[in-house]
């Protein structure tokens, strides 16, 4: 997730201190992935450090403001209009634990894919309860109840439904991990049961083996 240029698109609209962007970005996200103000104190001073923000200020009660600079500006139109990568995809924890699963003896697999299918379809059902309140204008998780600016329902709004998408694919995945690991299971039986098996008798004490005259 780019903290970077989320941060870079609320100082756009003009200068704010810490905890300000903190809220408003939680406010758009609906908290999806919370911030502390530390990591936000922390991302401005390496955007200031890279000439993209600048300060901006102290108001009377001393939060030190910060505003986008030109080249600040000009690296967040260059992150909208540069498609997301997907050469390097972000290391995901579920498809990393079941490629594990299936080289290490004695985990059940199976149980582990239903154990996160579950999971997963009660993860679905909240956030298409969330998206149901957004619909009818219900706060977002996380608000603070003031104004975000335009958009931020439709923001949010956004995110929900990346989020039921991504849940409804990761969910049809796991039906597919199960029929996969149903085959496999197959496989593996009929080829255990094609493997050629010793002679029984040969083992038996006292047998004679033939011998050439």
């Amino acid at each position: 997730m780019s903290i970077r240029h989320g941060l870079l698109a609320l100082l756009d609209q003009g200068p704010r201190y810490g905890y300000q962007l903190r809220t408003e970005f939680e406010a758009r996200t609906g908290a999806t992935w919370p911030l502390n103000v530390g990591q936000v104190y922390t991302t401005l001073s390496r955007l200031e450090r890279d000439g993209l923000v600048e300060p901006a200020g102290e108001d009377d009660e001393g939060h030190q403001f910060y505003a986008a600079t030109e080249a600040g500006r000009t690296e967040l139109r260059a992150w909208f209009d540069t498609p997301v990568p997907r050469t390097n995809p972000p290391r995901d924890e579920l498809a990393i634990k079941l490629a594990m699963a299936v080289t290490v003896p004695g985990v059940d697999v199976p149980a582990v894919v239903q154990g996160q299918r579950r999971h997963s379809v009660k993860a679905l059902q909240d956030y298409t309860r969330l998206k149901a309140r957004a619909l009818t204008g219900e706060a977002r998780p996380g608000g603070s109840g003031q104004p975000a600016g335009p958009g931020a329902d439709l923001a949010w709004l956004l995110v929900l439904e990346q989020l039921i998408f991504q849940t409804e694919a990761e969910i049809r995945w796991l039906d597919h991990c199960e029929t996969r690991l149903a085959k496999h299971a197959e496989i593996e039986q009929a080829r255990a049961a094609e493997a050629p098996r010793a002679d029984p008798a040969a083992d038996r004490p006292g047998r004679r083996r033939r011998t050439k005259a």
